[in-house]
């Protein structure tokens, strides 16, 4: 089935359609992020101007992130919605076909009228402007429902309307439509009183429709109101007009009416002459598709007849730089009467060499007529008697593969009017004069087309899905996806499915892309034959690094490098395309030449490669740890570092590399752990990765960070370390839910501890094992953990530590009715963050001091602390603890009577719980904001919220949770008059509540 085409509108209000159903947004954030990005198209908007946009001059402290998450959500819900919004450097850019966005189409529509009106076509030109016009659905929104400066956008499109609906009015006076016109005036010039030039086109329409007296009283009207509003008199253009009316000047009259559209004067095109270019260019492709932007600026070259263009298409092997060249060379063939040559230079060919350029000149000079005899043996000969050959002529040129701009130089024209097309996968920067056209993978939305004219509408209708799939396996890259295409037609029973599964194969990916003597890694190959042994092994070697891409000190650590050779070297690939840049300073493989690269023969030399790799991302981790979390213990595997240390870093720089990295750093230690030998790096590499993964609550790649550690700590029997992963992985464990689990790995890591005798390390176990406990609903054995890792954590120095194992202490108490110790504990927690340097992280213990408060009557301190709390928080830190604080902020600010904040606190927990939150925190907010909607009545609501977090409960056996969210639906159910269903449900939590030896309490939670 064919994906339905996506269109936007904005002309008149914002619109999405996705065939012929409209995409519905909802909020405010995302229609005006996507209306100011679609209001500026092909720009690239910073993320600050769409704050403004959104938000006006006063932001939230969140907006930024807010933008960032409404881009990731206009991305999932419009249909590849990621090749519609595009990141670009700081910002984004909307990146639509002209046909799928009435302001482009607009535009063509305005530029298509000018085009017509320069050649005197008067009736095709008002068309257009009608069909323009036509597009507009509404007025455009105002200032207060669209922002400030949307609707700043949106005055300049309606200054654009007006004018094309002036010049609309023009022409239609032109062609004798005067009295047809009468009554849109009429119309306009209510709307724009003051707008002189409708008035005037309206005193003109009336003119010549007979009616002197009408056109001349307009101009009274005009001039009373401009007298009274204004104290000015009508411009001198009107006052013009007025006067030659009062004398019936001839010139005011309509021309004769015309039929059908006028043809531009002038001669007749002259016939051409017998004489006959040669024309050597290749065969035009019948399956080309894609690459519009790129070719439209080709054909642009033909327009300055005054100099010499010369234009250099580079990119990497397989990126349709032929293609694109041949194309644009058969459409401006025309504007070359004298000759459109083509030669290849084999730049990059197999088994042969680059051609010297004195051969290719006399090759030419040949094409041209020139006879063998008058042709010089030397290079200087030829190159003079070639440029005066093309002297006068228009000649379009394509040097085709070429190795570098020293092959190039000689080949060149000299005189006016030719034009040189030149493609190569280097690029030719050191070609004085030339223009740069570089090629990179095709647009999802282009490789898709290929796919379609290749494959054909019907194959595209029905495996859609699988056409997307194929697009992105095959990297995007023309030569692969024809390739591919060329597979499936030349066997009939495959489907691209089939084929989609033989190449998800990572292992025989480059060998499924090959078709007759088309092979990609055959072309990638040549590129790498091209280079020295050095930079080879430099390739090799550079294709360790497991991330999407790396910075230039990652690539000194893999080649063994200092910083400023490193980056020359990733220029070198850089020119020749065999690495990409989509930022400054960040360097990728695509994936087809990573995969290649991998394949080459190894040296040995791999193993001391990715050692240096992992010193690196240990020294540059160690530093960012030490300001992000300057109070952690030491690592027991760490001695002296093994690569020089980064700068020191700031907080936001120190947040920023683990932001960018983690998804790398993870790589790193997941295939350390797999090849063995890198296991004293791969466990304090994982350490410093669990910090941050913990603090941005990415809890899949937290445990799995954990786990492998643990794996290799047990490989190096060295018990320390070991016992540090197994409490690190019993966080993950509970932070997931799986709490079972969690109390048998820190049981081990607590018997660690106590054979070694370690303190304060047999106090972290125990505050994990205690927290582990308490949400299992064993509330005594609980208790006596925690309490026991208080004792042991005073005098540890480990007072963070200490003041986690406080808060967690509170909640239990709490759970236990115990509210005055549960205040307590809570007060001592905060106390502790505060005293260590840990103030931002005591969002917890300050959220438990206000449950515990709010269950002692004491309100109004319950909403200090709450709001203390908040302005603590970060939700890019531990968001599911911001999220119960926000709920909890959500319940006080109902008790003191303030239902907005209370409604505008609910909707921000749920938002957070849901898109970021954890297993653990889900059912408590749930609770409360289904106690907070009971108590306001909304009864239907508060029973979706309780069985939504007993079902959460459930799930992980949070058994405090789950006899909560039963006595929330007793209660709801109560109100909404299903007696027997609140008795079974208020039965089932006394049950579980007895069980558990607690009094119910809802801020016993």
């Amino acid at each position: 089935m064919a994906q339905a085409t996506v269109s936007f509108a904005v002309l008149g209000s914002l619109e999405v359609r996705v065939g012929e159903r409209r995409l519905r947004l909802g909020g405010s954030v995302l229609p005006r992020v996507l209306t100011t990005l679609l209001l500026s198209p092909g720009q690239m908007l910073p993320v600050a101007r769409l704050v403004e946009a959104v938000w006006g001059e006063n932001p939230p402290s969140t907006a930024a992130h807010q933008v960032r998450k409404a881009i990731g959500d206009l991305r999932q819900r419009i249909p590849g919605g990621s090749a519609v919004i595009v990141t670009d450097g700081p910002g984004y850019r909307a990146d639509i076909p002209p046909g799928e966005l009435d302001i482009s189409l607009f535009s063509l529509r305005l530029q298509r009228a000018r085009e017509a009106l320069g050649a005197r076509m008067t009736a095709e030109a008002a068309e257009q402007l009608r069909t323009a016009l036509d597009l507009w659905r509404g007025p455009a929104p105002d200032a207060e429902s669209s922002g400030p400066l949307i609707a700043a956008g949106y005055a300049v499109l309606e200054e654009r309307r007006l004018a094309a609906v002036g010049q609309l009015v023009d022409l239609r006076l032109d062609l004798g439509e005067h009295q047809e016109l009468v009554g849109d005036l009429m119309e306009l010039v209510a709307k724009h009183p003051l707008r002189e030039s409708f008035r005037g086109q309206l005193m003109l329409a009336l003119y010549r429709s007979g009616r002197q007296a009408e056109a001349l009283g307009e101009y009274t009207a005009l001039r009373e109101i401009l007298v009274e509003e204004l104290g000015v008199d009508p411009g001198r253009q009107l006052g013009s007009l007025y006067e030659a009316m009062l004398h019936g000047r001839p010139e005011l009259q309509a021309a004769p009416r015309t039929a059908g559209h006028e043809k531009p004067s002038g001669p007749e095109p002259v016939a051409p002459d017998e004489y006959t270019a040669p024309c050597t260019l290749p065969h035009d492709l019948t399956g080309y598709a894609g690459r519009e932007r790129e070719l439209e600026l080709l054909l642009g070259t033909a327009d300055d007849t005054r100099r010499l263009r010369i234009v250099a298409v580079d990119g990497m092997g397989g990126s349709g730089k032929t293609s694109l060249v041949v194309r644009a060379a058969h459409r401006l063939a025309d504007a070359y009467p004298d000759g459109r040559l083509h030669t290849d230079l084999r730049g990059f060919s197999p088994s042969q060499e680059p051609r010297d350029p004195g051969i290719v000149i006399a090759a030419l000079l040949r094409t041209l007529g020139v006879p063998d005899e008058r042709i010089p043996e030397d290079l200087d000969g030829r190159v003079a008697l070639w440029r005066s050959t093309l002297s006068g002529r228009r000649v379009l040129l394509v040097l085709d593969n070429a190795a570098d701009a020293a092959q190039v130089r000689p080949l060149l024209p000299a005189s006016a009017g030719c034009l040189v097309l030149i493609t190569s996968r280097s690029r030719m920067s050191e070609l004085d004069g030339s223009e740069s056209v570089s090629l990179d993978v095709l647009p999802p939305a282009d490789s898709l087309a290929l796919l379609r004219a290749a494959l054909g509408e019907e194959r595209a209708r029905t495996e859609s899905a699988e056409m997307e799939r194929l697009a992105e396996l095959c990297g995007h890259l023309p030569l692969a996806l024809c390739v591919a295409a060329a597979r499936l037609r030349s066997r009939a029973r495959w489907t691209v499915r089939y084929l989609v599964d033989r190449l998800a194969d990572e292992s025989r990916r480059l060998d499924e892309l090959r078709s007759g003597d088309r092979s990609v890694e055959a072309t990638l190959r040549l590129s790498y034959q091209a280079m020295g042994v050095e930079h080879r092994t430099m390739l090799r070697l550079l294709a360790i690094h497991p991330g999407t891409d790396f910075d230039v000190p990652a690539a000194a650590a893999l080649l063994g490098l200092e910083r400023a050779d490193a980056e020359d070297v990733l220029e070198q690939f850089l020119d020749v395309h065999l690495l990409e840049q989509y930022e400054m300073d960040r360097y990728a493989f695509h994936d087809l030449v990573r995969r290649f690269a991998r394949r080459l023969p190894t040296e040995g030399d791999e193993t001391a490669a990715f050692a240096r790799l992992l010193d690196h991302g240990l020294a540059v981790t160690d530093e960012a740890c030490r300001v992000l979390f300057p109070s952690r213990g030491a690592d027991p595997l760490r001695g002296s570092p093994s690569a020089a240390p980064p700068a020191v870093m700031t907080p936001k720089q120190a947040a920023a590399v683990f932001d960018r990295e983690h998804s790398t750093l993870l790589a790193l230690v997941r295939q350390a752990v797999a090849e063995e030998g890198f296991d004293e790096q791969a466990v304090p590499l994982a350490r410093n990765l669990v910090f941050y993964l913990d603090m941005r609550s990415y809890l899949p790649q937290y445990e799995k960070t954990a786990a492998l550690a643990a794996t290799a700590a047990r490989r190096l029997n060295n018990l320390p370390a070991l016992r540090n992963c197994l409490n690190n992985l019993s966080v993950a464990q509970w932070k997931a839910g799986r709490f079972t689990e969690g109390i048998a790995t820190v049981a081990e890591a607590l018997a660690i501890a106590e054979e070694l005798d370690d303190r304060r390390d047999m106090a972290v176990s125990l505050n994990s094992l205690g927290l582990l406990n308490s949400s299992l609903g064993r509330l005594a054995a609980a208790e006596e953990c925690l309490e026991r890792a208080v004792e042991l954590f005073q005098g540890s120095g480990a007072g963070r530590q200490e003041g986690y194992a406080h808060s967690n202490l509170s909640s239990v108490y709490s759970y236990l009715g115990r509210h005055q110790d549960a205040a307590a504990a809570a007060e001592r927690a905060v106390q502790l963050s505060c005293r260590y340097g840990a103030e931002s992280e005591g969002v917890t213990a300050l959220t438990d001091l206000a449950i515990a408060q709010l269950s002692l009557n004491e309100t109004a301190q319950a909403h200090a602390t709450i709001s203390r709390a908040l302005s603590l928080g970060d939700e890019r830190r531990t968001p599911e603890d911001l999220a119960l604080a926000f709920a909890v902020a959500s319940d006080i600010h109902q008790r003191l009577g303030d239902h907005r904040r209370s409604t505008d606190c609910a909707e921000r927990s749920l938002e957070l719980i849901r898109s970021e939150g954890t297993a653990i925190r889900r059912p408590a907010v749930e609770n409360i904001l289904g106690n907070v909607h009971g108590r306001r009545g909304s009864h239907y609501r508060a029973l979706a919220l309780h069985r939504d977090a007993y079902r959460h409960a459930q799930v992980i056996g949070f058994r405090v949770e789950a006899a909560h969210a039963l006595r929330g639906l007793a209660t709801a159910e109560a109100a909404l008059g299903d007696a027997e269903a609140a008795r079974v449900h208020r039965e089932q939590a006394d049950e579980l509540c007895t069980r558990m030896g607690i009094p119910f309490d809802r801020y016993a939670a």
